[in-house]
């Protein structure tokens, strides 16, 4: 079904201060037409939640409109950055799309944007550079410091735009963020939409009475402002300032907006724990009544009364429309987890005679390579640049490449990989190292429910690499030897890679860095200097992503990675000789995506698994590895599956207690023997 014609009045997207001044009632009614479309869709979509035709919850921007209708309009559509929030159905209406459109996805029916994978006004438009919103709001603000700082590095004048409220302006993520823009020097225009409550705290409940959040700025380095409710041309006329400002200096600023919440948090609040006369009084300061009058006043009140009917009708033509809509078919759901895979990037066969490297040479080669060859790379991370990191991986790439393209960041985990996110989404390929893979906790967020779900949930694709400096054996306690594997791929959406030696590390940060998804590669420190090997150029590269048979036997098939590839060796020679029993190894390689077609005929022929990791075995890698095998096989095994893994504890820190916590040559050849017999 055509959607139906936007009245005349809506044509118009874009407001430039100086139309204001040129001819400010045709500026003013466009603001109004704006607005009250925003107000009729936000009202229409409560009623049609109320009668259950939409499902999930809606939560309302009433009262919100006389800020984000003005900011909306004065922004460049074609090069600026923002992420709105739940309040902003009027900036979303403004950024793109028919409002057919965005109802689908209020609907979610089968032409919903997100194709009904994700709820209401969760959407974005990430090719448009309007990053889809996830509830975790204080999380939002580190993509949109990446995605417009790619649009400056793309040389195009971009502002960004970071809106969240006064309830989130709590969380670490704000001030991570906050400090990252200020020191990157990011034209970023953080706007918090203090409506006085978080869900049903009163701000007097979150801050020191007397706290006004905008002073906050100064601590950061950055101007702010607040702005009260009310006027929407006195709100368009500062915001227009601060954003020629922010375009023109390239340094971010701080913006409250004291601001109305009318219709409560959600659609099912109640709004019981509002002071008696609260919710009259918040009525009573609406600026959409104010400002119809003021320009009926003007400009006729015939003139408003035939906008306000043209949007009306349009948006009940706009409902038939959108609830005529199908159902969504979830047949194809799973594929749309990953971006394809792109062609290969067509590397330089380099370098063509091997280098005998360790395995942190190999992925600095690796790195050097990729900076070299792909001038949309980027390399982050702490202590990376000068000193070249904790495991000095990274060691003179800075002197080599400047600063524009491999920097420190601050300890601000969260804020930093949200940062590469946005760089990612708009076009850019960052590498960010974790000093240790422990620190990924900091980044839970971004990692497991912003950039792994970009793609389902958008369409957009997330190039990101994270490189995690993982595992034990080094004395260094339990929050630097943390195997996070299992807790990371419990989430989908993320692809990971744990070589085991220096040729397959620097073809694995080749075959990461090309992916269109975000993904973990996994380093085991241990392993950084075990040794050198040889490392060339490998045509086959992308073989990284599939398991390696290292070790040939007939008694059992042994899965393992990392590390405790070595160790698989050493063991399996040791039977050999000692019980004249060869066991077949293999090297996972790959984690996600998990493919075991090369190994479960090996396990059919044997009749016998054994899985061995260093993590531990309760909840461990091994256990999805054991289960996925079993599942697809019609042979039966002659022996139980055997995993060997870590003790189920914090990772120790004396030598003698993390080597009893970790699985050894000696405790593995125990396992086995004590399992073959």
């Amino acid at each position: 079904m055509a959607f139906p014609n936007a009245p005349a009045i809506l044509a118009s997207r874009d407001l430039r201060l100086a139309d204001l001044e040129r001819s400010p009632t045709a500026s003013l009614l466009r603001i109004y037409a704006w607005m009250q479309l925003a107000r009729v869709t936000d009202n229409r979509i409560l009623d049609l939640f109320r009668q259950g035709l939409i499902k999930g919850t809606v939560t309302g921007g009433q009262g919100n409109e006389w800020m984000i209708v003005p900011l909306a309009l004065l922004a460049d559509k074609a090069l600026d950055v923002v992420c709105f929030t739940h309040r902003d159905l009027g900036g979303h209406l403004i950024w793109g799309g028919h409002l057919c459109e965005h109802l689908n996805q209020y609907f979610a029916n089968a032409d919903s944007p997100t194709r009904a994978r994700e709820g209401n006004i969760h959407h974005g438009d990430p090719a448009n550079r309007s990053l889809p919103m996830i509830s975790h709001l204080g999380a939002m603000c580190g993509p949109v410091l990446g995605a417009t700082d790619s649009q400056r590095r793309f040389g195009r004048k971009a502002v960004g735009f970071a809106f969240f409220g006064d309830g989130s302006s709590s969380t670490g993520d704000i001030h991570e963020s906050m400090n990252l823009a200020s020191l990157q020097s990011l034209p970023i225009v953080f706007v918090i939409e203090n409506n006085g409550y978080a869900y049903s705290t009163p701000t007097d409940e979150q801050f020191m009475r007397g706290t006004e959040l905008w002073r906050r700025a100064e601590g950061y380095g950055m101007e702010g402002l607040v702005i009260e409710c009310g006027s929407p041309e006195g709100a368009a006329r500062t915001l227009g300032a601060v954003i020629e400002k922010v375009r023109s200096t390239s340094r971010p600023m701080l913006v409250e907006t004291r601001t109305l919440r009318l219709r409560g948090h959600a659609a099912y609040d109640t709004c019981n724990y509002l002071r008696p006369g609260e919710a009259e009084g918040f009525a009573a300061k609406d600026p959409l009544p104010g400002f119809r009058m003021s320009l009926a006043a003007v400009a006729g009140a015939g003139l408003v009364d035939s906008v306000d009917a043209e949007i009306g009708a349009f948006v009940e033509e706009c409902v038939k429309v959108a609830m005529a809509v199908r159902r969504p078919d979830p047949a194809g759901m799973e594929e749309g987890l990953f971006a394809p895979a792109p062609p290969p990037f067509g590397w330089l066969p380099e370098p063509a005679a091997p280098e005998s490297l360790t395995m942190a040479q190999a992925l600095n080669r690796g790195l050097r390579k990729v900076l070299t060859e792909r001038p949309e790379s980027i390399v982050l991370g702490q202590d990376i640049a000068t000193y070249g990191g904790a495991f000095k991986v990274t060691e003179n790439l800075y002197g080599d490449f400047g600063r524009s393209r491999v920097f420190n960041t601050p300890l601000a985990e969260s804020a930093c990989t949200g940062y590469a996110i946005g760089l990612a989404v708009n076009g850019h390929r960052p590498i960010e190292e974790f000093q240790f893979a422990d620190f990924a906790t900091e980044a839970m967020t971004q990692i497991t429910l912003n950039a792994a779900t970009m793609r389902f949930r958008s369409g957009a694709s997330c190039p990101l690499v994270l490189r995690l400096p993982c595992g034990g054996g080094l004395s260094l306690g339990s929050f630097h030897s943390q195997e996070l594997e299992s807790l990371l791929l419990a989430m989908p959406g993320i692809k990971a890679l744990y070589p085991s030696n220096p040729q397959d590390a620097f073809n694995a940060l080749l075959a990461a860095c090309e992916d269109n998804n975000p993904v973990l590669l996994f380093e085991h420190k241990g392993l950084y200097r075990h040794g050198k090997h040889p490392v060339a150029w490998d045509p086959g590269y992308r073989g990284i992503w599939r398991p390696k048979r290292v070790r040939q036997g007939g008694y059992a098939t042994l899965v393992t990675y990392g590390e405790m590839v070595h160790v698989a060796v050493g063991v399996c020679d040791y039977l050999a000789s000692e019980y004249e029993t060869d066991i077949e190894v293999f090297d996972l390689r790959c984690l996600s995506p998990l493919d075991l077609s090369e190994i479960a005929p090996s396990v059919a022929r044997t009749g016998r698994l054994i899985v061995l990791h260093e993590g531990r075995k309760t909840h461990g890698f091994g256990a999805e590895v054991v289960a996925r095998i079993v599942e697809g096989s019609r042979a039966p095994l002659k022996a139980p599956p055997l995993r060997a893994g870590a003790l189920d504890l914090p990772v120790p820190f004396a030598p003698e207690l993390e080597a009893a916590f970790r699985p050894t040559k000696e405790r593995v050849i125990q396992l086995i023997t004590e399992w073959m017999s």
